[in-house]
């Protein structure tokens, strides 16, 4: 049986009709709608046949059809018409990135809300991370009389913190010029430069300070390994919930419990972690059990050719393919542009 150009016809008003509606199609909708120039009858016969190729379901006997996760790939690879962004979208997702580009935290925080905000959908991204996450300043500031705040700001502007508990405490101008010395030789250094060479250097030129030195080496590598893990920002979480789909209140608190885990999550963005390509994952495609009835959209962004971070887009198997790709696109775009031209600033500082 193939797959001739009136059945791909009826396919995508199919997949057209139920993304807009969320409800099943039948074929007096798509002969009212469409204007395929064939009759109710024929098209019924047409998508007993796309049933019966695995393309569509009928989810009750007496209801229309509805894409099945093999018919919204078909979709995906080879008939969704690319949309392009309108002017005001272009100069919205320019304005949240050139608003926040200082503080890259905020940043993403901010990029999550706005693609929630345009898809509808929920939107998880992680933040940009590199296998060789190098140090750009290191400060020590005393808190109190037995406890130091360690603070690494990274190449990529990223500032990690570690408090460090003391018996007792040097004193001030101590922790400060301690802290110099720490940031004279370990400017530049990443995690896997620091070696026994690196650490006999500070010794030497740290020896006053050997009875805290351990203390302070042992923070500094927790807090680089810490900067080398990845972490998620997520926005838009009722969105998703709110689809038909999940009305079913088990099957909404399933998916919620999963949207909080942040294995969970890292685990849906890895998919295009090591890839520049846009990877749309739908339905049973998804590795993780309770989100069978979602699709998962990621792009990867890059800081620079070592840094790089991926946003994903999870909504249900039913989303608006096609406008999430268009967005996706765009803000991957205009990423990119504000943040390897902020990390190029920040290696010539």
């Amino acid at each position: 049986m193939s797959l001739n150009e009136r059945k791909i016809q009826i396919l995508q008003a199919i997949i057209n009709d139920y993304i807009e509606t969320a409800e099943p199609v039948g074929s007096r909708t798509i002969a009212k709608k469409y204007n395929l120039g064939i009759s109710s009858a024929t098209i019924r016969n047409e998508m007993s046949d796309l049933e019966e190729m695995g393309f569509i379901l009928q989810p009750h006997a007496s209801s229309g059809r509805i894409p099945s996760d093999m018919g919204y790939r078909l979709y995906v690879d080879h008939l969704m018409q690319k949309k392009e962004l309108g002017p005001e979208e272009q100069r919205y997702l320019q304005n949240v990135i050139t608003r926040n580009v200082g503080q890259i935290d905020y940043l993403l925080e901010e990029t999550a809300k706005a693609l929630s905000a345009l898809t509808n959908y929920t939107t998880i991204i992680s933040e940009p991370v590199s296998q060789r996450t190098r140090i750009k300043q290191i400060r020590l500031l005393p808190l109190d009389s037995v406890s130091v705040l360690l603070v690494i700001v990274t190449e990529d502007n990223f500032i990690k913190n570690h408090v460090i508990q003391m018996g007792t405490v040097p004193e001030e101008d101590k922790i400060f010029t301690m802290g110099m010395r720490l940031n004279q030789v370990l400017q530049g250094y990443s995690l896997h430069d620091i070696d026994a060479s690196v650490i006999n250097r500070l010794q030497t030129e740290l020896h006053e300070y050997r009875q805290i030195l351990p203390h302070i080496l042992s923070a500094i590598e927790s807090t680089m390994r810490s900067a080398e893990k990845v972490q998620v920002h997520m926005s838009g979480t009722k969105n998703i919930l709110a689809c038909p789909e999940f009305s079913d209140i088990q099957k909404a608190k399933s998916l919620f419990q999963a949207l909080e885990e942040k294995d969970v999550l890292v685990t849906l963005l890895q998919s295009s972690a090591d890839t520049n390509d846009m990877q749309i994952l739908i339905g049973s495609e998804n590795s993780v059990q309770c989100m069978k009835d979602c699709s998962v959209i990621t792009a990867t962004y890059k800081m620079s050719d070592e840094t790089r971070g991926t946003i994903g887009i999870v909504g249900p198997t039913r989303m608006d393919y096609s406008q999430v790709v268009s967005v996706l696109n765009g803000m991957v775009t205009n990423m990119e542009k504000v943040l390897k031209n902020l990390s190029k600033g920040n290696k010539n500082t």
